[in-house]
């Protein structure tokens, strides 16, 4: 996995205000005679949940004006309750409402991904860990993997070069499903095999590898399954996990259970900026 740093956030929120400011700038906010003005804003939430996101939000304002004063008033991964305060800014009137929606976009994102993936971790059983995927948002990746850890999730691979990963249509493109699995483990990462009915599982039982995932399998063929293995792979669920199911699926003992919809459809959380 990949860290945040400071120059990622502000690489990443420099081309969302310019998305915002380009050709000619905030055109509305330039009509405004007291746009200089050093005035204090906050933003409140609107709602209860687990906040993530601050120093993206900090950097809309920094960037614009290296003056500005951000004060947050709680940290990432933190429950936060409606009406309280996330943070303070001071700053050039200008600067905030220009910086407003960029720096409500990304804390709203990340702070939706992490209350919903808090949703799913305070369901599960047996020290079931819950996963994202790769289903994330084009070039915000890394951002919405760290959502999902703040929110008390756990991260897949982070790309195609982080583990073998040997899915359907893998084995679908070659003869022999073995032999993808022979071939994996001289690459000496980790791997892991999709797994979709019994005969696919009794035929790479006596290989060693490191987990198998059961990918739209019931709960029954879950239960069976793991039976079978014994203990001898880590384990996987994917495919039809939800918040009214996750505790079942939980309790069949399986150790981690992938959830797309934790960040690409996540709601976005609920939270203003106001000027005081």
């Amino acid at each position: 996995m990949q860290k945040i740093n400071q120059k990622y956030i502000n690489n990443l929120v420099l081309k969302a205000l310019e998305e915002d400011l380009k050709p000619n700038g905030d055109i509305t906010t330039k009509l405004l005679n007291s746009k200089n003005k050093i005035v204090q804003a906050k933003i409140i939430s609107k709602q209860n949940g687990i906040i993530s996101g601050i120093d993206f939000c900090k950097a809309a304002f920094k960037l614009l004006e290296k003056k500005s004063k951000f004060s947050q008033k709680i940290k990432d991964g933190k429950k936060i309750k409606k009406n309280q305060i996330i943070a303070e800014i001071t700053a050039k009137t200008k600067t905030i409402l220009i910086a407003e929606r960029t720096a409500l976009n990304f804390l709203n994102h990340a702070s939706g991904i992490s209350t919903i993936t808090n949703q799913y971790v305070s369901k599960v059983k047996n020290k079931a860990k819950i996963c994202c995927t790769r289903k994330t948002t084009p070039n915000l990746r890394l951002l919405e993997k760290y959502a999902v850890r703040k929110g008390g999730g756990y991260n897949h691979r982070y790309n195609l070069s982080d583990e073998v990963l040997i899915k359907e249509n893998h084995f679908k493109s070659e003869t022999s499903l073995r032999n993808i699995i022979k071939k994996s483990l001289k690459t000496k990462k980790k791997v892991t095999v999709e797994i979709e009915n019994l005969r696919q599982l009794n035929n790479v039982l006596d290989l060693k590898f490191n987990r198998i995932l059961f990918d739209n399998v019931s709960l029954t063929q879950l239960k069976k399954y793991l039976k079978i293995c014994k203990g001898k792979y880590e384990t996987e669920y994917s495919g039809n996990a939800n918040l009214k199911n996750i505790t079942k699926i939980s309790r069949t003992g399986v150790n981690r259970i992938s959830v797309g919809s934790i960040t690409h459809s996540a709601k976005s959380f609920d939270s203003s900026l106001l000027i005081f």
